[in-house]
């Protein structure tokens, strides 16, 4: 599972096996975890809570979605280059 980096000390990675759903990347502190926090990246740029796994506070929520959304690119990308693929399925 490709970790894509760490905010606060929290870890942002995706899950290997997950590529053919759309774009999302998994957020837990310190170490990558099944239940893990979930955040959709949307077609607009933006990304949305999908599960607090993690039970983030709803302060650090909001600064991972801020920076979640401002790596969308640098995601994006990373995803292609580990799914292999050229085409992104976004959940909006």
């Amino acid at each position: 599972m490709p970790n894509l980096f760490s905010v606060s000390g929290y870890l942002i990675y995706f899950w290997s096996n997950e590529n053919n759903e759309p774009i999302h990347v998994h957020v837990s502190k310190g170490r990558p975890t099944k239940h893990a926090t979930i955040f959709w990246l949307t077609g607009d740029h933006g990304c949305i809570l999908a599960t607090n796994g993690s039970k983030i506070s709803n302060h650090d929520i909001n600064k991972l979605s801020d920076v979640i959304s401002a790596q969308y690119e640098y995601i994006c990308e990373k995803w292609k280059l580990y799914f292999d693929t050229e085409k992104i399925k976004f959940y909006l």
